[in-house]
């Protein structure tokens, strides 16, 4: 008995066998007539930009191919769009041997990961179905935040300086944003915000965009040496970024040009000579080099100093320096002015000096005798002449 199962077992076994050799062969899956292609399947990017592939979609085939779009392994938070002449398609007919061209458009989300990101554009048409890689590299770490960055934060100058410095306002959050633009400066510090060459108080941007923006601080009067923080935000309803700026003051440069008395006139007789006593005062914070002597007097009139280039001069200290002036020989009586500089690269200090000329007294000696000879010859000549 049990050998006759085990034959009728055996029967049903190569019947079967022979049963599904008989049956068609079928593959798992058939190769598609629909291949996608794009040049550059590898891009370099950073958080938040949108990528722009150009893809052909090529029908192999004879027959007219309907291809619809998919994704493998999309990052989470990515988007994507497939265009073509400017409309969002659903499916797209391809004749057989021809091929028709469409955009696919693939927006990093801000808040990304540094790394490399793979995945596949999938075709399906009734043919099958064909994948086109994809290899995303985010060049830095994203976030989800505005930022406010400068490569230079910190500058030096005098008192008398305007500090200029260059920022960017970036916008890496996912909405457009208005942002006001202030700054906490100490009392007296002028602060000013320029974009594209206009003074602003506030800026609109678009999602992931980026503006440069010039800062323009200038220091109050009179202030001290030292180092200064000025801080400046760029503020919404929903988010912020702040940065503080830095502004060293090297000194105050200030020049005083008197006399020690504090007269600024004096007289001369012409052709004649007088020194002048001028009195080089720093009234800054900071030391003063080379300071350079010089005069504008009338013309013919000469000017020689003593000392016409000062090395140094500290703050708080003074030089006398002697100036002799020589009016001109022909230099009628009047009140003449002649002008004194101090002057260095940062700054420069000016006196007017008022001259009043007088005419030589020798020529009112030949006055009188000539006037005395005069008197004396007619004289003689009514008592010589004047009986007969």
């Amino acid at each position: 008995m049990n050998v006759v199962r085990s034959r009728v077992i055996m029967m049903f076994a190569m019947i079967l066998t022979l049963f599904s050799l008989l049956l068609p062969i079928r593959p798992a899956s058939a190769a598609s007539d629909v291949v996608l292609f794009t040049p550059y399947t590898g891009l370099s990017v950073t958080p938040g930009e949108t990528i722009d592939y150009t893809v052909n979609v090529i029908n192999n085939g004879s027959n007219i191919e309907n291809v619809t779009f998919s994704f493998d392994h999309l990052p989470k938070g990515w988007s994507t769009s497939i265009t073509a002449e400017g409309r969002t398609i659903e499916q797209l007919s391809v004749r057989g041997g021809k091929e028709e061209e469409v955009t696919l458009e693939v927006t990093v989300p801000l808040d990304v990961d540094k790394g490399d990101y793979r995945f596949w554009l999938v075709a399906k048409g009734e043919s099958g179905s064909s994948k086109l890689p994809l290899l995303v590299r985010v060049t830095e770490q994203g976030s989800f935040k505005t930022e406010l960055t400068s490569e230079q934060t910190n500058l030096e100058g005098h008192a008398d300086s305007s500090f200029t410095y260059d920022v960017t306002l970036k916008n890496r959050t996912a909405k457009t944003q208005n942002y006001a633009l202030s700054s906490a400066a100490e009392k007296g510090w002028q602060v000013t915000f320029k974009s594209e060459g206009n003074s602003v108080t506030s800026v609109k941007l678009e999602p992931n965009e980026s503006r440069d923006i010039t800062v323009e601080v200038k220091p109050p009067e009179n202030v001290k040496a030292g180092t200064y923080k000025i801080p400046i935000k760029a503020q919404t309803s929903d988010t912020s970024a702040e940065l503080t700026l830095e502004a060293v003051i090297t000194g105050t440069y200030a020049l005083k040009l008197t006399t020690p008395s504090g007269n600024l006139s004096t007289d001369v007789t012409a052709g004649h000579e007088r020194v002048i006593d001028l009195v080089v005062k720093n009234t800054g914070s900071a030391p003063l080099l080379n300071i350079n002597m010089t005069a504008d007097a009338p013309p013919d009139w000469e000017v020689e100093f003593d000392q016409s280039t000062i090395a140094q001069l500290n703050p708080g200290d003074s030089k006398t320096v002697k100036a002799k002036v020589k009016a001109s020989d022909e230099a009628i009586a009047g009140d003449y002015v002649v002008n004194f500089q101090a002057q260095t690269a940062e700054t420069s200090a000016e006196a007017a000096f008022r001259v009043s000329v007088k005419t030589s007294t020798v020529w009112g000696v030949v006055a009188v005798l000539i006037i005395l000879g005069v008197a004396g010859g007619l004289y003689y000549l009514i008592k010589t002449y004047g009986r007969r």
